[in-house]
């Protein structure tokens, strides 16, 4: 064995040093700090008006015969109807909405627990640790945001309306059956007479002073 290849003598292995190795469970490879800070100032003023003049008629009439899976049977449906409507608004259908808003939005950077404040350029300073304790990778998000919102709404809907759906059915079957007659037979009648008069008028007036 050569020279520079002689082994270590006992003396000279008690004098190096070494370092232990953090268990690989609690040692991180990545480290992500995300601070989210909202402030959010929301305001919606709504004002709503709804007038509304309605004439609405239906008459249902309705008739129904079937035989299912009968023999020498007959099924026979009638349905006879008659209507006389008549229907009649006098009258205006007015929807007002005025709206008068304030709003005053400000959202302000709250002061620390301890009531003291913050030093103008202060920023925190770490000391890192030896090359194997901490983090490979360190990310530090701060995101502090304020959001003010106004919508004041104003609607007016007013609305004259005549509605009339007389129906008249009828309905007859024979379903598996031999030698069966079905006979289904439906007459109608229907007079309607409708008639307005009226103005139907929306207003909507909205002012608003929104400070944020």
């Amino acid at each position: 064995m050569s020279d520079d290849q002689q082994p270590m003598s006992a003396e000279e292995l008690a004098a190096e040093g070494g370092t232990a190795l953090p268990d690989k469970e609690v040692m991180s490879l990545l480290d992500l700090n995300a601070n989210l800070d909202l402030a959010l100032d929301a305001a919606a003023p709504i004002d709503l008006a709804v007038g509304a003049n309605a004439n609405i008629a239906a008459p249902i009439e309705a008739s129904v015969g079937a035989n299912v899976l009968s023999v020498g049977s007959s099924a026979g449906a009638e349905a006879v109807q008659g209507a006389a409507i008549h229907q009649g608004i006098v009258g205006d259908a007015t929807a007002t909405s005025a709206q008068n808003s304030d709003i005053a939005q400000g959202a302000g950077t709250p002061a620390p627990a301890d009531g003291t404040q913050p030093a103008a350029g202060d920023t925190s300073v770490s000391t890192p640790g030896d090359a194997l304790s901490g983090n490979l990778l360190n990310v530090n998000v701060d995101l502090n945001g304020d959001l003010n919102l106004a919508a004041p709404i104003d609607g007016a809907v007013a609305a004259n309306a005549n509605a009339a759906a007389p129906i008249d059915a009828a309905v007859s079957a024979n379903v598996g059956s031999i030698d069966s007659n079905a006979v289904a037979v439906s007459d109608q009648q229907a007079v309607i007479d409708q008639s307005i008069q009226g103005d139907a008028t929306a207003t909507g007036d909205q002012t608003s002073t929104i400070h944020q």
